[in-house]
């Protein structure tokens, strides 16, 4: 496959990324200006001001929030589109032409608003992904043919370049070990849930993390080339090419515009020209764009799903947006990550086997535990963990050392114990191996407790699968009538173990963070609406690729949760299903809401064009037909609403 090139803007660079503010944008200062003096000039129009203060202030309302998508409206006017932002800009100047300035005012702060949001939401995705090359350390330790170190700009690196990584620095270039042995955490790349090991031959990514070994890595490809930086590359690639369903009114917004601009001006020349006075011509015009503006429309479609977005934020699930809220009701087919999405993400220990009776697992538990305190090595975090959680006293260990790829060992209580692989020397032999392969056979990751070259117990570790998950994967299934798929980096033993635990049947292993996008796209080019479930930067070009994106809110993936379209605030898989099924109920409440405007809208527009409605009249019916969809939108935010949703799951 020839390598993905990232664009510049995206090279490696020491320069610090700046996150966005809501602020920094100019359409979130004339959204907020535009917000102010409306609701200055409401609080003024209530409390009986003099009418010149209160229309001064919405007239600066619609300076400044009208503007911006005016002159977006007049550039695509010329190029002969027609957009409803320059549709509701020409009603709420209508609105104001006929003394209705405070309901132009606020479809002006509606739109402003919406505008801020998008761009908002934008730039930060933009910060994230240029954020992510911060994984990958801006310099590294560079060997010459005699072995001097000299410190370089990673992004300085050409094919060829041998570089030294000491334990626990970031892999600083994609590369090959040609020396030394560690183990590597590669969670961020790949989503294995446990450290790999790595000696010569194997290779290595920027970005992924050293464990207690000294690596010498032959640098393989430009920085451009690097695995980090094309998961930069895909994200941006996936947003821009990525079709972004609209809602029903921007569906069929050139249709309706061009048709309602048409009827304005027929409704308004027409009677001029029969004989009609300017100033009856122009007020039966301007009722007629009152009562046919599409603020009831709009309304229709906005509150079910802002209601929806609410409800699901009360319950754990942030979704980014309207747009996404309504993609979530037409999904057809879930794919889950499995490592921090399907599991924990962290090892634990799962089961303690003794080889000697004079040890209980206590005791067994407690040596361990004293071996491996001063290691920083995941899997000796999780044997500490449970030491801790049991209250066991801890020992003071001395001539403490650690041998990458092999395990560490202690001075405890004057005895040599040591924690080790299974292929450690020395043990390998004397260890029950049916123990060790049935550990392994079953997705765990043994380890050998040995006191004075001994061994006397075996430790088994695992990533635990989340207690919802199989619930979850069942909800899936009945929800979308099709299997969910698990897509991972991991190994297939490792993801088959697991999908097999929480019911998946369709599983595909040792993907790439571009594979897991390529996968997600042959889905949708066969016709699937995909929401993908992850949590990792290995997942941001899964998420960015599918129709919704769902992140698990993990701290260290701050791409991951920029990039989403929806974030699992608790990390509790149940909620998938849930949102699903509360974005159809909205759905449904949508199609119910357009139905009752489209029926007012068309009886008030005949009534327009066949008599003569009175001003007030056409206010009172399109205010009234609007105040009903929102208020019927409403209903959406009751919690009652989730427990519906979450019993359809």
């Amino acid at each position: 496959m020839a390598p993905t090139v990232v664009p510049s803007e995206f090279a490696p660079s020491a320069a610090p990324v700046r996150r966005t503010r809501p602020f920094d944008l100019t359409e979130t200062r004339w959204a907020a200006a535009a917000l102010g003096l409306f609701v200055i000039g409401l609080g003024a129009q209530l409390a009986g001001a003099p009418e010149w203060m209160w229309w001064a202030c919405y007239l600066g309302c619609y300076a400044a929030g009208g503007w911006e998508p005016g002159l977006a409206g007049l550039r695509a006017l010329r190029e002969r589109t027609l957009d409803v932002d320059l549709l509701m800009v020409v009603a709420a100047l209508g609105a104001a032409a006929i003394g209705q300035v405070t309901d132009g005012a606020l479809l002006i702060v509606i739109f402003a608003t919406s505008g801020a949001l998008e761009a908002f939401a934008t730039a930060r995705t933009e910060d994230s992904v240029r954020g992510l090359l911060d994984l990958a350390p801006d310099t590294a330790t560079r060997l010459d043919p005699a072995g001097a170190e000299r410190v370089v700009q990673a992004a300085d690196l050409v094919v060829g370049d041998v570089l030294l990584v000491r334990p626990g620095e970031r892999i600083p270039a994609d590369g090959t070990v040609i020396g030394g042995g560690s183990e590597v955490d590669q969670a961020t790349i790949t989503g294995e849930s446990m450290p790999v090991p790595k000696t010569a031959g194997d290779e290595v990514f920027a970005g992924t993390l050293n464990g207690t070994g000294a690596l010498r890595v032959r640098v393989d490809r430009r920085a451009a080339e690097w695995v980090v930086a094309r998961i930069a590359t895909l994200v941006q690639d996936a947003g821009r090419t990525k079709a972004r369903t609209q809602l029903f009114i921007e569906k069929v917004e050139q249709r309706y515009s061009v048709g309602m601009v048409a009827a304005t001006l027929l409704l308004f020349a027409i009677p001029l020209i029969c004989g009609d006075t300017l100033q009856r011509a122009l007020l039966r015009a301007m009722t007629f764009m009152i009562v046919a503006s599409p603020c009831a429309v709009v309304l229709a479609t906005m509150p079910p799903l802002l209601a929806a977005m609410a409800n699901a934020g009360r319950h754990g699930v942030l979704v980014k947006s309207a747009v996404v809220m309504e993609q979530l009701g037409a999904v057809s087919r879930i794919a889950f990550d499995k490592t921090g999405t399907l599991t924990r993400g962290t090892p634990e220990l799962a089961e303690i086997h003794r080889l000697e009776t004079r040890f209980d697992e206590d005791e067994l538990l407690r040596l361990a535990a004293a071996a491996e305190r001063p290691s920083e090595h995941p899997l000796a975090a999780a044997i500490v963990r449970a030491a801790d959680a049991r209250k066991l006293p801890a020992p003071i260990a001395d001539d403490f050392l650690a041998t990458p790829g092999q395990g560490v060992s202690a001075l405890v209580e004057g005895h040599r114990v040591a924690v080790t692989a299974p292929g450690a020397p020395r043990v390998a032999e004397d260890c029950t191996t049916e123990t060790i392969r049935r550990l392994e056979a079953g997705g765990r990751t043994a380890v050998i407790v040995t006191r004075d070259g001994t061994p006397v117990g075996v430790l088994a570790l695992t990533d635990r699968v989340r207690p919802e998950a199989r619930r979850t994967v069942a909800a899936a299934r009945r929800l979308t009538a099709a299997d969910p798929i698990l897509l991972t980096g991991d190994n297939h033993r490792a993801a088959t173990l697991l999908a097999g635990a929480v019911g998946i049947t369709d599983v595909r292993a040792n993907l790439l963070p571009a594979d897991k996008a390529a996968a997600i796209h042959a889905l949708q080019a066969g016709g699937e609406r995909v929401a993908m479930v992850g949590d990792g930067i290995n997942d941001a070009p899964a998420l960015a690729t599918a129709t919704v994106g769902i992140a698990m809110n993990s701290p260290a993936a701050d791409l991951t949760l920029h990039t989403a379209d929806a974030i699992l605030i608790h990390e509790d898989l149940t909620a998938v299903p849930a949102v699903i099924a509360l974005s159809r109920r909205a759905r449904r409440v949508v199609i119910a809401n357009l139905t009752i405007a489209a029926t007012c809208i068309a009886a008030l527009v005949i009534w327009d064009l066949a008599g003569t409605l009175p001003l007030p009249l056409g206010v009172a019916g399109h205010e009234g037909s609007t105040l009903l969809v929102a208020l019927n939108g409403l209903r959406l935010l009751r919690d009652s609403a989730w427990q519906r949703a979450a019993e359809e799951r």
